[in-house]
């Protein structure tokens, strides 16, 4: 299922327990403008997009809708916890790969 950009970004902020001001705020935008992008009566402009993906670490390909993968920072996860979260992705995306067959 593919979220509209609305979506994305409301899930986005409520994941990061962020406020419609918050947001707006960070983005240098009024809170109206945030609302009226999740609730679909207008779209960010491609440069707030791109705040947008970098401030919740994801990538703007997540936000329009055009890939389900969200990324996530590791840098500072200790390596051998990062080497065993990397394994048990591989191992979870394998078996989503055999059930779609």
């Amino acid at each position: 299922m593919i979220l509209p950009i609305a979506e994305r970004i409301k899930i986005l902020r409520t994941n990061a327990s962020m406020t419609q001001t918050q947001l707006a705020n960070r983005l240098g935008v009024t809170r109206s403008s945030v609302n009226a992008w999740e609730m679909g009566i207008s779209i960010p402009t491609t440069d707030k997009i791109v705040e947008i993906a970098i401030l919740f670490g994801t990538t703007t390909d997540y936000i329009f809708g055009l890939e389900n993968r969200k990324m996530c920072d590791s840098s500072n996860i200790n390596p051998d916890i990062r080497a065993i979260l990397e394994n048990l992705i591989n191992y979870l995306n394998n078996l989503n790969h055999k059930n779609d067959n």
